[in-house]
């Protein structure tokens, strides 16, 4: 099954972290699908972004315990993804 680049990649995390790390080591976060893997995150950036990926690093964040009124409940898992850009490559996320 081909999946689209605009389901793999969800969307940008835009944090105070994520600014920093963007100016400094041109390294961009990305929320992305939990099943997508570092070659599919690289080709569907690169095609949603037009820049060149030089690497890509992912990371599960698991869901955390929450409390609504008297049951517990949890959020869900993600995956989250450190996109690094090759030398003159930029994206504007702002």
């Amino acid at each position: 099954m081909i999946k689209s680049s605009y389901h793999i990649v969800k969307h940008p995390l835009v944090t105070e972290k994520g600014n920093e790390q963007s100016g400094e080591t041109n390294t961009y976060p990305f929320r992305v699908d939990v099943r997508a893997n570092k070659i599919e995150i690289k080709r569907a950036v690169e095609e949603l972004y037009g820049v060149k990926v030089r690497r890509v690093r992912t990371l599960m964040m698991h869901g955390k315990k929450r409390r609504y009124r008297w049951s517990v409940g949890r959020t869900s898992d993600w995956k989250k993804a450190y996109v690094t850009l090759h030398e003159g490559e930029h994206i504007d996320l702002i």
